[in-house]
């Protein structure tokens, strides 16, 4: 059975720390780091270029977390 990913949040972590997360590189962990910290998802995905609803989707399945909270397609407020 596949272990669920480990959480890690965007506004705290270390570059090796958000470059471990699948699907999360060099470059898009310097424009995380450069542009945090965020509110929430819908604040990350309008300063963070190229991370959009599907990416976000993917990033947060893979275990980044923004403000505790997984994303949602409602736009990542709660609810």
């Amino acid at each position: 059975m596949a272990q669920p990913p480990a959480d890690v949040e965007a506004n705290t972590a270390t570059r090796a720390q958000l470059e471990s997360l699948p699907g999360l590189g060099p470059a898009l962990a310097q424009r995380l780091l450069a542009a945090r910290p965020f509110a929430d998802w819908e604040d990350l995905m309008k300063r963070v270029p190229g991370v959009k609803a599907t990416a976000a989707q993917r990033l947060s399945a893979a275990g980044l977390r923004v403000a505790g909270r997984p994303f949602s397609a409602t736009g990542g407020k709660p609810g």
